[in-house]
Order: structure tokens, then sequence, then C-alpha cells
């Protein structure tokens, strides 16, 4: 009986993790590869907009959230790829909850959009030689 109820709770307790929010996830480390984020629009409209708001203006409250909207340190797309895939400051580490290619879709999107327009693309490629 108590190791049925034993299995039963490390069910729940995987279960609940696998129903959290997508920044949740990643704070713990479980991936979200495979999830309906993809997608660079997509990403940044589930994840990112709640810190840096939807029209990536930044905010001020609880923390600040810096301003992606004409941004000039987009201009080199290693410091948005690092910085995704490390976190910085209250930043949380975004490089175990997604693949290579969801790092570079949200990063050229963000490049791309809000005011930015950089137009050398981030590939796969540049997000796994950057982890």
């Amino acid at each position: 009986m108590r190791a049925g109820l034993i299995f039963c709770l490390a069910g729940v307790a995987i279960l609940a993790g696998l129903l959290l929010p997508p920044v949740a996830r990643a704070q713990i480390g479980l991936r979200a590869t495979g999830l309906p984020q993809r997608g660079g629009e997509a990403i940044y409209k589930g994840i990112c907009q709640g810190c840096h708001m939807p029209d990536a203006r930044g905010a001020t409250g609880a923390g600040t959230y810096p301003a992606l909207a004409s941004n000039s340190k987009l201009e080199v797309a290693g410091y948005p790829i690092s910085v995704i895939i490390h976190g910085q400051k209250a930043m949380p580490e975004f490089g175990q909850a997604f693949d290579d290619q969801q790092i570079a879709d949200v990063v050229n999107y963000i490049r791309s959009h809000f005011g930015n327009d950089y137009k050398d693309p981030v590939t796969p490629k540049d997000v796994r030689a950057a982890r």
C-alpha cells in the first residue's frame, strides 16, 4: 500500500511539472521541446512578452525588464543568443528548456520586429556553437 502511494505521488509530481507554464518548466530544467511554442512569434508571445511586454518596450515594477524594441544590443546576434541560453541578472536561463531551432527562431523574431531591422539570420548551428 505504501509503495503504491509513493508511486502515485511521484506520478502526480511528474505530471504537475509537465503542466507548469513554460517559464516555470525552464526554471526547473524541464525541456519545452515538442510543446506548441514553435516559431519566433509564438515563443515571444507565449514566453517573452510576459516580462518584455507585447510591444517589447520592457517594464519596471517588481523588477526591471529591458526593452527589446529598437535595442542596439541586438545588432550582434551572439548577445541575445547568449542571454537566452545562459540568462542574465533576473532573466532566467532557457538553454535547457528550448532547442537550438526555438532559440534561433525567437532571436530572429526579436531582431527583425519592434523597430529592429537586423538582417543577418541566426541559425540553429549558431545557437549550438554558443552552448
